[in-house]
C-alpha cells in the first residue's frame, strides 16, 4: 500500500521543559537525515513548533544547536535554511562509517554480552515497525539508537561520537520513495539479522549483513 506523505511529520512532545530541546533537536536531526526537511528550504521556528505541539522557544534553541553542527544556517527574520551536502561528502561519510562500523560490529561477535545484545532488539523492532508504517523520522531515530547502541558495546565512547556525528551529517533522500514502494521494511529487518548473527557468534555472517546494510546508505537510500 502506498504511503501518503504530506510533508514533515514531527512527534508531539510532552514532559518537563528541559526534555523539549533535546527531543526536538533529535527529531529535527532525524527529519534532516531522512530528507523530510529539504536542502535549501527555509523553515521558521513557529511553523516547526506547531508540528511539535510546543512553544517556539525550545524549537529555536534546538535549531541553534543544529547551526553549530552545520546542519542549518540562520536566515535573519525568516528562520533556518537546511544546508546542502554534496554527493562527494556523502560518499566520504559513508566510507568512513564502513571503515569503523563493519570491523567493530564484527568484533562484537566474540565479545558482546548476549543480554546486552538482546536489549537492543527493541530498537531493531521499532525500526521495522516505523519502516512498515512509513514513519521516516521514527525509523531514522530507531536506526540511530540501534547502531550507536551496538557500537557502545565495544567500549569506545569516542568511536560512538565519531559515528554519531557522521550520521548527523548524512542525508537519506531515498527513504520516502522506499517507504512508498514498501521496500524500507526489508532493510530495517537487517537489524534483526545482525543481532541474530551476533548472538550466534557468526562473525562472517555479521560482516556480510553489515556490509550489505551500510551499502544501502549510498545505494537504495540515497536516490
Amino acid at each position: 500500500m502506498a504511503v501518503q506523505r504530506t510533508g514533515p511529520v514531527l512527534p508531539s512532545l510532552g514532559g518537563p521543559r528541559p526534555s523539549y530541546r533535546e527531543s526536538v533537536a533529535d527529531a529535527l536531526r532525524a527529519a534532516l537525515v531522512a530528507g523530510e526537511l529539504r536542502p535549501g528550504e527555509v523553515y521558521s521556528a513557529p511553523s516547526l513548533a506547531a508540528r511539535f505541539g510546543v512553544s517556539a522557544t525550545p524549537v529555536r534553541e534546538a535549531m541553534l544547536d543544529l547551526v553549530k553542527e552545520g546542519m542549518v544556517d540562520p536566515v535573519p527574520n525568516k528562520g533556518f535554511r537546511v544546508t546542502t551536502v554534496s554527493e562527494r561528502q556523502l560518499d566520504e561519510y559513508t566510507h568512513i562509517r564502513s571503515l569503523i562500523e563493519i570491523p567493530t560490529t564484527v568484533g562484537l561477535a566474540a565479545t558482546a554480552d548476549p543480554a546486552a545484545l538482546e536489549a537492543l532488539r527493541t530498537h531493531a523492532e521499532e525500526s521495522v515497525a516505523a519502516a512498515e508504517s512509513g514513519d521516516l523520522i521514527a525509523h531514522v531515530e530507531a536506526d540511530r539508537r540501534f547502531h550507536l547502541g551496538l557500537l557502545a558495546l565495544a567500549g569506545n565512547q569516542h568511536l560512538v561520537e565519531v559515528v554519531g556525528d557522521l550520521r548527523k551529517r548524512s542525508r537519506l533522500y531515498g527513504l520516502t520513495a522506499l517507504a512508498e514502494r514498501g521496500l524500507l521494511k526489508s532493510t530495517a529487518e537487517e537489524h534483526l539479522e545482525i543481532l541474530d548473527a551476533l548472538l550466534a557468534r557468526d562473525a562472517e555472517r555479521v560482516r556480510t549483513v553489515m556490509t550489505r546494510h551500510l551499502g544501502h546508505v549510498r545505494g537504495d537510500w540515497a536516490h
